[in-house]
């Protein structure tokens, strides 16, 4: 009896690390998938125009928050840049506490798939959206309904087997 007590906790403990490992640490559910897009207002990276959640809005996207210094970005970057320019992908870039001139070089070395490219130095618009950290990115609908949420580098086979048909689906708009 005075060994029954550990052994069971042991076994749930055991049965528990089980089932987590079953999972795909990238597929963390996001509270926001089903809502609308977070609220905000912040400038464009090249300080430009203010730009809100509103501006987004009219035609499904993706939603990527990046930054110069995240290595993980570099990885993705290349499948982003093929996305908008093969597959005429509209992406959002949202550059995640990042100084504006580490941004510009960044793009410029690597290139520019963004149809915009905003601003979030302080870091304030990736904890409305609950980033873990970058990469990350968002599908968005038409409407600005959030659909998915993808944590670490876009892939062609996340492409393939999850954001496309997201962004082709029915409920997306046009």
């Amino acid at each position: 009896m005075r060994y029954a007590i550990p052994i069971v906790v042991l076994l749930v403990l055991i049965g528990f690390l089980a089932i987590g490992l079953k999972h795909d640490p990238r597929e963390i559910p996001s509270p926001l998938v089903g809502k609308p897009m977070p609220a905000f207002s912040l400038t464009s990276l090249d300080g430009s125009q203010p730009l809100t959640q509103a501006d987004l809005q009219g035609r499904p996207l993706l939603v990527n928050f990046f930054a110069s210094w995240c290595a993980g970005c570099q990885v993705e970057h290349p499948v982003l840049m093929k996305l908008s320019r093969e597959y005429q992908v509209e992406i959002v870039g949202l550059d995640y506490k990042d100084t504006r001139q580490d941004a510009e070089q960044w793009l410029q070395r690597h290139g520019n798939p963004y149809r915009s490219v905003i601003a979030d130095p302080a870091g304030q618009a990736g904890l409305d959206w609950g980033v873990y950290g970058v990469p990350e990115t968002y599908v968005i609908a038409a409407d600005g309904t959030v659909l998915y949420k993808h944590i670490g580098p876009v892939t062609i086979e996340a492409w393939r087997s999850k954001i496309a048909p997201l962004l082709q689906a029915p409920g997306a708009g046009s």
